[in-house]
């Protein structure tokens, strides 16, 4: 591993030496000590059996112990390489280790012998499993013409770290209990842990997720953060194996602070709401730990883009359970997200509509399957298992530049009346859709005017093929299609001129789509979305200037509901939800409109929207100057 010329980030600013490799040996805790959850046998636990917040995890795993255990296959690996498909394969391997967490919760809640069974018998599948790496991320297959993994190369990813995290945690809580009942286990996991990530994660620097190109994205804190905790529970300390273990952590605290160095002042995240659940909320988590662990030495309060990143989450909240989502984040994130993060990191900073935010979302029971690390760590928050709950701020209004993305409601503190969010960027963003200027606009907290989101990973997904994916491309998302042409994709395809502006009565954004598109003779095409609260009113304005007439362009709105069309120059559109309609309307004397509707097999999908979306199309005259508006409104 070599070190890099790179200045340092918003961490080794301000920590400085005390993050180096001497520095860390120095303050480290040793790794009995190191975690910040309580071994079974503890107190805390009978507050958790109390609580009643692992029923779920209980009732699934009490149906599992003497059947057989998902067992991912060689077949199943190679169809990655042969079609595409990686669910088959990694919904065996996720399988695997969601059981394997709920053994170890329900060893560390009862101390039954059956549950500590159980995990010993999941922790030696996993270390019998030829690769920890997911097939759509080894780097050996290709260049080698092979289909299965090169188990003397191993390749660190997402899934090998997540595997050396959970079996460190693991460790932390029945790491007594295997001594006791299954010696030379835990012998077993360390040799390992470090084959398949320690000595990848110090030997290797070209991992394209370290972001040493300066291509930082989600993966660098997921990673990072998971070998964080390997390390300070599974890895040699001074005396054992010199100064691994400090080394270790040095080069994961090095990525974080890549991560967050990566990221806008103002804490917004390209890949959208869900996302940040698995980047900054990652880089979140691994300082919690990291603070742990340093004996408060190293602490992130102070660091600025922290402050405003933990307010992601709420300020991009549509309502109830919908939030917007761009790139390939969902409208409604799945149920197993680790709220006490931002609820911790809320009271830590003392941003009460954080922690507001995570008490409205707070849920009653851990979902069956859940990860080990975050559910231990809430389980270890006697604050968070008493939290009560609340109201969600539910801002007003915000801009936040660095992602160019806004967002404005017709009254803050309530979901009710009318959500505007409009979005610029550009189309070589993180898990990037072609969809610059686009809107999404919400009726009581629902979508109506929507952002698909993506269907189920495949190759083709991460591949040159991956705007043939119909919900990748600008044609099925709220922008234009100009001239029968749809956005360029790339960082040079992207707003211009962009001007916000925000009162009590008006939130307006104003942005020139034009660089978006590969139209020679397009000047200007002006987008301008305004949330009018005074008259409960969404306008969407298109004011456009070519070098001469010729075809007309295509305005699309995806509509999200079911979709009534009573008359010329307007839709009905009525959301799931309970929300009320909205009406969305234009003069149909100068546009030709017609509906395309887009069944929804996939159930990444259709879980989230039902089974269609109806694409809204307005078809607009080809002349070199023109302006064309829709509104949007709570209809009846």
């Amino acid at each position: 591993m070599t070190n890099t010329d790179q200045p340092p980030g918003p961490l080794l600013a301000v920590w400085g030496s005390a993050a180096s490799r001497e520095g860390l040996a120095r303050v480290l805790l040793p790794p009995g000590t190191a975690l910040p959850v309580p071994p079974a046998g503890a107190a805390a636990w009978e507050r958790v059996r109390e609580s009643g917040v692992l029923q779920a995890v209980r009732e699934r795993a009490e149906a599992e112990p003497g059947t057989p255990w998902p067992q991912p296959l060689a077949s199943q690996y190679a169809r990655y390489f042969r079609d595409g498909d990686r669910t088959q394969y990694e919904s065996h391997v996720f399988g695997r280790q969601d059981r394997l967490t709920r053994a170890v919760l329900m060893a560390a809640l009862t101390g039954e012998q059956r549950w500590l069974d159980e995990a010993a018998d999941g922790i030696v599948l996993l270390c019998e499993q030829s690769s920890w790496c997911w097939p759509a991320h080894e780097d050996t297959c290709r260049p080698q013409g092979t289909v299965l993994p090169d188990v003397a190369a191993p390749c660190l990813d997402l899934g090998a770290a997540d595997v050396a995290g959970q079996l460190a945690w693991a460790d932390q809580v029945l790491g007594d209990r295997f001594d006791e009942w299954f010696p030379g286990l835990r012998q077993r996991v360390r040799a390992e842990v470090r084959t398949r990530v320690f000595e990848p994660f110090l030997q290797r620097d070209d991992w394209h997720w370290l972001g040493l190109d300066g291509d930082v994205h989600n993966w660098c804190p997921w990673i990072c953060g998971n070998v964080l905790v390997a390390a300070l529970r599974l890895a040699g300390h001074a005396g054992e194996r010199g100064d691994e273990r400090a080394r270790l952590v040095e080069w994961a605290v090095a990525g974080l602070d890549r991560y967050l160095a990566s990221l806008p002042a103002d804490g917004s995240v390209d890949e959208g709401y869900e996302y940040w659940w698995n980047g900054a909320c990652r880089a979140l988590e691994a300082l919690d730990v990291l603070e742990h662990a340093t004996g408060k030495a190293l602490g992130a309060a102070d660091v600025p883009v922290v402050r405003e990143t933990v307010a992601f989450p709420h300020r991009m909240q549509l309502g109830g359970p919908w939030y917007l989502n761009l790139a390939d984040a969902r409208a409604r994130p799945p149920a197993d997200l680790p709220w006490h993060v931002p609820y911790r990191w809320g009271l830590r900073l003392g941003e009460p509509e954080a922690v507001r935010h995570a008490r409205s979302q707070r849920p009653a029971r851990l979902p069956a399957d859940v990860e080990l690390g975050r559910a231990l760590m809430g389980l270890a928050d006697g604050e968070w298992l008493d939290a009560e709950p609340a109201e969600p701020p539910l801002v007003a209004s915000v801009w936040l530049p660095g992602t160019q993305v806004g967002l404005a409601r017709t009254a803050g503190g309530t979901r009710r009346g009318l959500t505007l969010a409009v979005k610029g960027g550009h189309n070589d963003e993180n898990h990037n859709h072609n969809d610059v200027g686009s809107v999404v606009v919400a009726v009581d907290g629902v979508p109506v005017l929507a952002d698909a989101g993506r269907p189920t990973y495949t190759a083709q997904t991460f591949g040159p093929d991956r705007y043939a994916i119909w919900t990748m491309r600008s044609t099925w998302h709220n922008v234009p299609e100009v001239r029968g042409t749809p956005q360029g994709q790339g960082r040079a395809f992207a707003a211009r001129d962009v001007e916000v502006s925000d009162g009590p009565d008006r939130f307006e954004a104003r942005l020139d789509l034009a660089a978006a598109y590969p139209v020679p003779e397009l000047r200007r095409w002006w987008r301008t979305a305004t949330l009018d609260r005074r008259a409960g009113l969404v306008t969407i304005g298109d004011t456009w200037e070519f070098a001469a007439d010729g075809e007309p362009s295509v305005l699309h709105f995806l509509l999200a509901g079911r979709v009534e069309r009573p008359g010329d120059g307007q839709v009905v559109v009525r959301p799931p939800d309970g929300a009320r309609a909205a009406l969305v309307s234009w003069d149909p004397a100068h546009a030709t409109a017609a509906l395309t509707v887009r069944p929804l097999e996939d159930p990444m999908l259709s879980s989230v929207w039902g089974e269609r979306l109806t694409r809204l199309e307005l078809r607009v005259p080809g002349t070199a100057r023109g302006a064309f508006e829709v509104r949007v409104e709570v209809g009846t």
